[in-house]
């Protein structure tokens, strides 16, 4: 095998270097202790493997939310959109009030429940074939868009890093990229499926720590090599430090009027990031992801009561402002040394015809790490970058093994034992891996990452956010209800996916995508954010009509699942688990998120 080299060296950069490998095996080897004390201490339990025997402290609650979420596709895909659109997708890492929201909204509900999974609650409320429909359709979420982003992210990192590594096994060829997504595969679901969610989160808890680390080192690398936060606003402008740009188009001057062309609505059609998109549908997903969805909310069903299970979401979403420092900031970096000159390795992110960044730009963050940083600083930010891989995937391993084991085996074998349940959560991550290696070749082929990501998301979250959202709060809502607006809704986005797939991955037939004109063309072209408000509000007229025109529940059977059939000690006992501590973090945050929008404006 030819010696592991960057693909374009520096002075002083190129080869990892001793100091560079050994932070990353030192990395490891902490991963690997951590890991085996998780599993020295796990009993052949469900409880124990899928939640941690519900013993997590709100520390580790907290910083596992947030290395799940902050994976691979947020360093590699935040950095690759900093460096083409500006601070536009800050937008959704500011959704930390979401969090909040779960913390002061969902988690009465969820800790007072003591259920194991989301669809698991959703029975509790609704009905069993609910149940089934959330959990046949999380999996399918978490396939095509958490762990193959995860995976292909990976593959990314791992291209650009390390561009000649290769495996030549007879006349085909293996590059570094699908190296790189099969060795993290690997070394992720080992620890997960030996050590189940006490590894996960423990593991976390680590990771978060040279994640935060690591990317904060890059950015404040990158700043002085450009010249410090004033270059780079010169270099950028105005309108990539503009969050409100989205929402406001040319010309509308911060009007609600609809951007007019004089042969079609155009604010109807694909642009990046429309207004009326960003101020509905970014929401929508945002709630859902993080009150509703089991890749999340796994980890506070882990807390031993309210107290813990409400801090340490409040403690992620504080942890949930860094993203945007770290991860946005070093895209625009990129383009700012691009534009410059100032790094000529970067110069294939910026094109100096359009004065756009180009197609390179996904790859922002791992070349900066090959270009700017000096041995043994790249060795800790490559740490970071493993640590956001390994962490995002293994959050969603575990999640996955738990919805197939806990809401389709156990109720097809309610007899099963504890140890045979544990046994077939192990097998269950294993089985969606290889599933997600075949989806890759659609990630691979969608226009932009993060993009790609979004857009999964905004078919497949809205009619979960109605039935949760509209169930917790309206207790005359009906097992009906529910179970025919995620029907339908779920129906409309797999169809915009069918639609959208053939296109995505550049088939023959479809490499100028369909007819203009036609429905497919039509319905390919209306933006993902506008389709996804179209499917939420379906799903909410369907879930509503629907249970106006069918008989009301049973309140006495849901008790304590909705604001109105909560009791007085439910109430009670909730108001008691929480003081000026929580309200104080939670204000902070609040005021964080204030303070980036007054900033970023212009």
């Amino acid at each position: 095998m030819p010696p592991i080299m960057f693909a374009a060296a520096q002075p002083g950069h190129g080869t990892l270097t001793g100091i560079d490998w050994l932070a990353i095996a030192l990395y490891f080897l902490v991963l690997l202790v951590v890991a085996w004390k998780a599993i020295a201490k796990e009993k052949d339990t469900a409880a124990d493997y899928f939640l941690a025997g519900r013993n997590l402290s709100w520390w580790v609650i907290g910083a596992s939310i947030f290395a799940s979420n902050i994976g691979s596709e947020h360093i590699v895909g935040l950095a690759g959109s900093g460096a083409k659109d500006g601070v536009a997708l800050a937008h959704y890492e500011l959704h930390a009030w979401c969090l909040l929201v779960l913390a002061w909204v969902f988690v009465p509900f969820y800790a007072r429940s003591l259920v194991f999974t989301m669809p698991e609650f959703l029975e509790r409320r609704f009905s069993t074939s609910s149940r089934y429909v959330l959990s046949i359709v999380s999996l399918i979420t978490f396939v095509v868009s958490k762990i193959a982003v995860g995976i292909f992210a990976g593959g990314v990192v791992f291209g650009t890093l390390l561009p000649e590594l290769k495996i030549t096994l007879g006349s085909t060829v293996i590059d570094s990229f699908w190296i790189g997504s099969v060795l993290v595969i690997v070394l992720t679901g080992l620890y997960t499926m030996l050590g189940g969610m006490r590894a996960v989160a423990y593991n976390d808890a680590v990771q978060v720590i040279v994640l935060i680390c690591g990317s904060a080192l890059l950015t404040i690398y990158g700043l002085i090599q450009l010249g410090g936060w004033g270059e780079l606003k010169r270099i950028c402008g105005s309108e990539m430090f503009n969050l409100w740009k989205p929402l406001i188009p040319d010309g509308m001057q911060g009007t609600w009027a609809p951007v007019k062309e004089p042969t079609r609505i155009a604010w109807y059609f694909n642009t990046n990031f429309p207004w009326l998109g960003m101020a509905i549908c970014a929401p929508v997903i945002g709630l859902w992801y993080w009150c509703t969805d089991q890749y999340i909310v796994q980890r506070a069903l882990g807390a031993p009561n309210e107290t813990v299970a409400r801090r340490g979401s409040i403690f992620a979403a504080f942890l949930k402002l860094f993203p945007v420092y770290l991860f946005i900031i070093p895209g625009l970096i990129c383009f700012a040394l691009a534009k410059s000159g100032k790094v000529p390795g970067l110069a294939p992110v910026y094109d100096a015809t359009t004065g756009q960044a180009t197609g390179q730009a996904q790859g922002a963050f791992p070349l900066m790490v090959e270009h700017l940083l000096p041995p043994g600083l790249r060795g800790i930010v490559v740490a970071g970058l493993l640590s956001a891989l390994m962490g995002s995937l293994a959050g969603v391993f575990n999640a996955c093994s738990t919805l197939f084991t806990v809401d389709i085996y156990e109720k097809m074998r309610p007899k099963a034992t504890q140890k045979e349940l544990v046994k077939v959560g192990r097998i269950a991550t294993a089985v969606m891996v290889l599933i997600a290696m075949l989806w890759i070749p659609v990630v691979k082929g969608a226009d932009g990452l993060y993009n790609y990501l979004q857009a999964v998301q905004g078919y497949l979250a809205p009619p979960i956010f109605v039935v949760f959202f509209f169930g917790v709060f309206w207790k005359r809502l009906n097992a009906q209800g529910c179970f025919w607006a995620m029907v339908v809704g779920f129906m409309l986005g797999l169809f915009r996916m069918l639609v959208d797939t053939p296109v995505t991955l550049g088939l023959e037939k479809f490499k100028q995508g369909y007819p203009e004109g036609s429905f497919f063309w039509i319905v390919n072209n209306i933006n993902f954010q506008y389709f996804s408000i179209l499917i939420t509000l379906v799903s909410a007229v369907v879930m509503v009509g629907v249970s106006l025109a069918t008989a009301k529940p049973d309140y006495e059977r849901i008790t304590g699942l909705t604001f109105a059939t909560s009791s007085a000690d439910h109430k009670a006992a909730s108001r008691a688990s929480w003081n000026w501590r929580e309200v104080g973090a939670s204000a902070v945050v609040l005021a964080f998120i204030i303070g980036a929008y007054l900033y970023f404006r212009n």
